[in-house]
């Protein structure tokens, strides 16, 4: 009746992953009890899990962002203490190899899909509408039932931690390794499914935001008008689209092969292949990266923009740049799999095309480095995630075009360097920038600025504790070790790899100085307070608004003619003008689509298909689609709020600003 789901799926046998899931059960019945206790249920359903704000919204992604991150680094300390002792001790350690391989997977499925995602898609939507001069995204309810699509994934990937198990095939899961001869548990399912929901919540924010940019733009802002960061998650909105069906494609394929043999993977029949499978994944897998690594470059270059105080240098050279990266970062995947035996004409081909790519990038970190040069440069946090990630990314752009020379690719292919390399991008790139997004625009969100003291703190913590944690897997990778190994590893490799234990406790011990400098900053909120709506002096018309916006965000829809209208503005004084035209406004009812569909229902299916309960698998998906469609057909529902109210808080936020500078002229 309950497919495989069993007592004896709760492994009773392994205390670490049974502990772990009982913390979080501890962690969620302290929340439940803490919001029962301060009677917060209503103000929660209201404002938050049927919210169609945009902002609410990308604080969600945030959060989810953020919890995943503690999870997915937990795996990352326990891999590196495991491979730290079983290379200087008794070559054992203290993870059982089927518990190795399970935290080996689940750390970079969690990193990237369930932390770096999530991470960036809730900035594109705090930030994309207020860039436009925008209400909202152009399908606020769509925007809803993409985030609990995302959050039912993280949900179903950390539910493995105490029924069942997680995939042991690592993060991409190669065939035949994840087909059900050598993979018979529900690992890979768990695996498959939480990718299938989440991935469908990226593709479908992904299309919000690809006509949100596209059409929902403030009247006179043209295309070569928009900010990077808008210019960047645009370009990344078509390639998730591009992409994601392949990933989408490949894991239903790969469905199919296990739960009805279709053997599309395995060459058992005489008709599948394996490499069909590593050449879809990676068609994804690459351009993945520039998924992740786009928004992050529009992210530095408002970041130096602003607190350079001077205009972007070679605004059109930076845009050309992310377009040809975003036509370019499908012609590379295959250099993933030089060794695959395609032969010399189809590497060079593939090894050309990956260095063709590192000279846009190139072009966008000169431009940086321009703008920078003899500008009025203020350190503050932002900025000094940027300049860190300048240093990091570029030495990792280097040992990738060494990756894409093929006999290089030979020598050091399925070795440690291959992991600094990729970490190197990720963590000096994807994560730095994402940190540096989280310091610029967390006062906008929430009307106050993050305590800096600590925010430097974190960033050299981070810093120095990347360069101690992978600058020795780069020698390492030289010397030959292997990765995907946890136990009897040389001794000889030993003493770099407790230098890179050392190293991952330093970012641990700056992941949780960001935790303190969060609530260090809402103890002093009221210091901290931002007063104008725009503390870094900033040049985009997000900063001209309040912090945080009111649901409308703008009280008068702002006209644009220029590139960074709102500075123009300023150095012109004409940026806060009391004389406007205000109307009624109209904005999106709460609705319970997104939590109830999005979440609830689609959570509970892909759990049934992972156990292959189909009987409920079946009912769960038809009351989802079912509810769907019964929503669909109500009316169009608004809140209605009037021009009287609208004009009283503008005029009150106006006074405000006024007070603030002259109380700042006095000074």
């Amino acid at each position: 009746m309950f497919g495989r789901l069993t007592l004896d799926s709760i492994p009773w046998s392994h205390p670490i992953p049974l502990a772990a899931f009982g913390f979080i059960i501890l962690i969620i019945l302290v929340v439940l009890a803490t919001i029962t206790f301060t009677r917060r249920w209503k103000w929660l359903w209201t404002n938050w899990l049927t919210t169609t704000d945009h902002k609410r919204i990308g604080i969600i992604y945030i959060i989810v962002a953020i919890i995943m991150l503690l999870r997915g680094f937990s795996d990352a300390i326990m891999m590196r203490s495991q491979m730290a002792l079983a290379s200087t001790g008794d070559r054992v350690g203290y993870l059982p190899p089927e518990h190795y391989d399970q935290i080996f997977s689940a750390h970079g499925v969690i990193m990237i899909f369930f932390m770096a995602m999530p991470f960036i898609i809730g900035l594109m939507n705090v930030v994309i509408p207020l860039q436009l001069g925008r209400r909202d995204v152009a399908f606020p309810v769509l925007n809803a039932v993409s985030v609990w699509l995302t959050v039912a994934g993280a949900i179903l990937i950390n539910l493995s931690l105490g029924i069942g198990e997680f995939a042991k095939t690592g993060w991409v899961a190669y065939a035949p390794l994840s087909e059900s001869l050598y993979s018979p548990s529900v690992g890979v399912d768990y695996y498959i499914w939480s990718i299938q929901i989440s991935g469908l919540g990226t593709t479908l924010a992904a299309l919000n935001m690809f006509v949100t940019i596209l059409r929902v733009r403030a009247p006179g802002m043209k295309m070569f008008q928009m900010p990077l960061f808008t210019w960047a998650s645009f370009c990344t909105s078509i390639l998730i689209l591009a992409t994601f069906p392949i990933l989408t494609a490949t894991m239903l394929l790969l469905g199919l092969d296990r739960i009805l043999g279709f053997e599309i993977f395995t060459n058992s029949l005489g008709g599948g292949s394996q490499m069909m499978y590593v050449n879809l994944i990676w068609a994804w897998g690459h351009p993945e990266v520039y998924i992740l690594i786009l928004p992050v470059f529009g992210i530095f270059s408002e970041v130096v923009s602003t607190f350079s105080r001077k205009y972007l240098f070679g605004y059109k050279a930076l845009v050309w740049a992310i377009i040809a990266i975003l036509f370019m970062s499908l012609t590379v995947w295959l250099h993933h799999f030089f060794t695959m035996g395609a032969g010399v004409s189809v590497n060079t081909f593939f090894g050309i095309t990956t260095m063709l790519i590192a000279i846009p990038t190139g072009v966008k970190v000169f431009n940086w480095l321009f703008t920078i040069y003899r500008g009025e440069v203020v350190m503050e946090p932002p900025m000094l995630w940027a300049v860190g990630f300048l240093v990091l990314f570029v030495l990792g752009g280097m040992t990738g075009v060494m990756l894409a020379i093929p006999g290089v690719n030979y020598s050091v292919h399925n070795t440690m360097f291959v992991v600094a390399h990729f970490h190197n991008t990720i963590i000096g790139g994807v994560v730095f920038g994402v940190m540096a997004g989280y310091n610029y625009w967390f006062p906008k969100a929430f009307g106050f600025k993050l305590n800096r003291n600590w925010g430097i703190a974190s960033f050299y913590l981070w810093f120095f504790g990347f360069l101690f944690a992978f600058i020795p897997l780069y020698i390492l990778g030289f010397d030959g070790m292997p990765r995907r190994i946890s136990q009897n590893i040389d001794y000889r490799y030993g003493p770099m790899l407790v230098i890179a234990l050392f190293g991952a406790i330093m970012i641990l011990f700056g992941i949780i100085t960001m935790l303190v400098q969060l609530f260090v900053s809402i103890h002093q909120r009221e210091a901290l307070k931002d007063e104008t709506g725009d503390p870094w002096n900033g040049r985009t018309l997000e900063w001209s608004i309040p912090s945080p916006p009111p649901v409308y965000n703008f009280a008068a829809i702002p006209k644009v003619d220029a590139i960074d209208t709102f500075w123009e503005e300023k150095q012109q004084g004409t940026a806060y003008s009391k004389d406007r035209q205000y109307e009624d406004i109209y904005v999106p009812k709460h609705t319970a689509l997104g939590f109830v569909s999005g979440g609830i229902l689609a959570g509970l299916t892909a759990f049934c298909l992972v156990w292959s309960i189909w009987w409920l698998a079946i009912i769960f998906l038809a009351a989802a689609i079912i509810f769907w469609i019964i929503e669909s057909f109500r009316e169009h529902e608004e809140v209605l709020i009037p021009k009287e109210e609208v004009e009283k808080a503008d005029q009150a936020f106006l006074q405000r600003v006024e007070q603030y500078q002259l109380t700042q002229g006095e000074h």
